[in-house]
């Protein structure tokens, strides 16, 4: 057997690892700034107290640490890669040896073993670039004191989050799962390239999409033939039925089961939803929960290919969702699922496929987007057809606002539109035909007496403006859509009387064609449209603007705009000029203190937080009564999640709205959500 000669591959217990030795684990100059936020502390502790629950055979391995050692009075093992965890561990092992130092003298000193150098009691193990490690080595040894002021750096911020999560009770349990952690130790020797062995580690081949973390994740500690029946009972099925829009199945699926959006963009977030609503797979359950995904496997070939479906109505409804996108289709799979298994009848799965034809054509006539809907519609669908009719209508644009819009604006989805005005079932051996053509030549005429070159500059711009409204298109036959192709009216109106397509009999009553007829057409049209599509359920206020705070946009950190991102929030019928998250979090939690404080009580307690007896650390704290903090020291995204959960908490989250200014609109779009 040849051994590699430059490079030293050892398979370690983490937390003996890093007790062990006289060396300093050092951060060099070129490495990052430290960037864990909350989200991945929070995943590494769930990690770590799933490991602490199974048996002792069974370790939690955290990935490989690459490093290059120094020889000298002073020993150094240098970081190349892996400083991001190693520094949050180190955190993590502070946050719980200040819970057990006054309460387990053992415990706290095999703790202090991993976090203090072993020949200088004031110095960390772990030294991080040197212009913050001041600030590292005074979280870490406990020497922040109330003159500090305010948190500056992401040490104080997570360190916080841990402290606020482990109670001196758990403290035993967290200790057992921090001791299972493994990692791969690859130390280089003096003759390996470290840039190149760091690029392989972290940059050879595609990363892993996030259907293929799901099968990994599903597959990952099964005995083989536990592997082999899963695959092919079950994940093989999957993506046979959803073929290459099996990541988007996967988004779609978890939108429906959780009821919020799952984002896609800068990050795993499909794959990180999966593990938080299975955090557990055993085999029995996953024989339960794989058949159910691949039911709606089946469910999503449907919804890609409608034809598949044997009833004629369905089908068709199916094929005209189809007609914009993806975007409902959790909610049509829950409710095709519930018709399959007899919840509901037909009728009620092709009304709501109705509402959701209305829901999306109306917001697209009026350019409104159609993302980031659905999620509240499949809350709303839990609570009852009733609620759901209410979700859809107050989302969906006013007749006024769809009248307008069809005298001016550009027809969406011309085809679906008007072969449904029409009445015709598909397209086929149809074009849609525009009255006045877009590009008219110069001897083209609305009345067979003046042609186009002696329309004046505004009566030309006039035509073309409403070239491609409702007013002016029409569905006729490909073969006299031919021979109609650039005529002038009158020859046109000779073709359309000669069609079967009712609409264009109607044409065929005009005498002449110009923007006075195309409007009249528009507003008759119009009527017909709002009838056809019509808003379910009672006239409510049409409030697009206002987006429900279960489906506001959780951003990590700080980011540029965030003092602004709302205009203001509508808490249960009243107008709060709230701007930030930070403003919102400290007033819903003031607000509920007084209102309904079990809900609170009940919520913090579940979580460890953010409401606290005492000030435990130094930080950002805000008052709610003489004996009772609220820790303000919370990233963006940590805030936000427990106001959605305290709001659920006390049942009201469907009732408090927030307004995206266009600092927040502009936010939206550079975050790719």
């Amino acid at each position: 057997m040849v051994s590699a000669t430059n490079v030293d591959a050892t398979a370690v217990n983490t937390i003996r690892w890093l007790s062990a030795g006289d060396w300093t684990v050092v951060v060099p100059v070129y490495q990052r700034q430290y960037r864990w936020d909350i989200g991945a502390c929070e995943q590494l502790l769930s990690d770590i107290r799933a490991v602490a629950d199974l048996d002792d055979r069974q370790m939690h391995f955290i990935g490989s640490i690459l490093s290059s050692t120094t020889a000298g009075e002073h020993p150094e093992l240098v970081l190349i890669d892996g400083q991001q965890r190693i520094t949050t561990l180190m955190l993590l092992v502070a946050a719980l040896q200040h819970t057990v130092r006054d309460t387990d003298p053992g415990m706290a000193a095999e703790l202090a073993r991993v976090l203090v150098h072993p020949h200088d009691d004031g110095a960390t193990k772990l030294r991080p670039h040197r212009a913050w490690a001041d600030v590292f080595e005074r979280v870490v040894l406990d020497r922040r004191d109330a003159d500090d002021g305010t948190r500056d750096s992401r040490f104080d911020d997570n360190y916080a989050f841990f402290r606020s999560q482990i109670s001196a009770d758990e403290a035993p349990h967290i200790w057992r799962g921090l001791q299972k952690l493994e990692h791969v130790a690859i130390t280089l020797r003096t003759g390996a390239n470290a840039q190149q062995i760091f690029e392989s580690l972290n940059s050879t081949g595609e990363p892993l999409r996030d259907h293929e973390l799901i099968h990994n994740y599903v597959l990952m500690g099964l005995s083989h033939d536990e592997q082999r029946e899963i695959e092919s009972e079950y994940w093989l099925p999957i993506e046979l039925s959803t073929s290459d829009a099996i990541g988007e199945f996967w988004r779609q699926y978890l939108i429906m089961t959780t009821g919020r959006e799952v984002v896609v963009a800068r990050g795993r977030g499909v794959y990180d939803t999966f593990r938080q609503v299975f955090p557990r797979l055993e085999i029995g359950d996953l024989r339960r929960h794989a058949a159910q995904w691949r039911e709606y496997a089946e469910i999503y070939r449907v919804l890609l290919d409608p034809s598949t479906e044997p009833d004629a109505a369905i089908s068709r409804h199916l094929g005209y969702i189809g007609t914009f996108g993806s975007a409902v289709y959790p909610l049509v799979l829950r409710a095709y699922r519930d018709w399959r298994h007899g919840a509901i009848e037909k009728t009620d799965l092709v009304r709501t496929l109705e509402h959701l034809q209305t829901l999306l054509l109306r917001r697209t006539v009026v350019g409104l987007s159609n993302d980031r809907l659905v999620a509240r519609l499949c809350r709303a669908r839990e609570d009852g057809e009733n609620a759901l009719v209410t979700a859809i209508s107050r989302i969906t644009p006013s007749d006024e606002r769809i009248r307008a819009a069809l005298k001016y604006s550009e027809l969406p989805h011309p085809g679906y539109v008007l072969g449904r005005l029409a009445g015709v079932d598909g397209l086929t051996g149809l074009d849609v035909e525009h009255v006045f053509p877009p590009a008219p030549s110069d001897a083209w005429s609305g009345d067979g007496v003046r042609p186009w070159s002696e329309y004046s500059e505004d009566e030309q711009n006039s035509h073309r403006a409403l070239a491609a409204t409702l007013g002016n298109l029409t569905l006729l036959e490909e073969e006299l859509s031919v021979r109609a192709f650039d005529a002038s009216f009158p020859e046109k109106r000779a073709l359309y009387g000669r069609s079967d397509v009712a609409l264009n009999l109607e044409l065929a009553q005009h005498e002449a064609w110009g923007t006075a007829a195309i409007a009249a057409r528009s507003a008759s049209l119009g009527q017909r449209f709002v009838e056809i599509w019509a808003r379910p359920g009672a006239t409510l206020i049409d409030d697009d603007g206002l987006t429900p705070i279960l489906d506001a946009v959780h951003r990590r950190g700080w980011p540029r705009g965030w003092e602004r991102e709302w205009d203001y929030v509508e808490y249960r019928g009243e107008h709060w000029e709230v701007p930030d998250v930070k403003y919102l979090f400290n007033r819903i939690f003031k607000r509920l203190w007084a209102d309904a404080r079990p809900a609170v009580v009940a919520y913090s307690g579940r979580h460890g937080g953010p409401v606290y007896t005492a000030q435990s650390w130094n930080g950002q704290w805000d008052r709610l009564d003489d004996d009772t903090w609220l820790y303000m020291g919370w990233d963006s995204s940590y805030m936000l999640t427990a106001v959605q959960g305290l709001l659920e908490e006390a049942g009201i989250a469907s009732e408090v709205f927030v307004k995206y200014s266009y600092i927040g609109v502009a936010m939206n779009k550079v975050s790719g959500r």
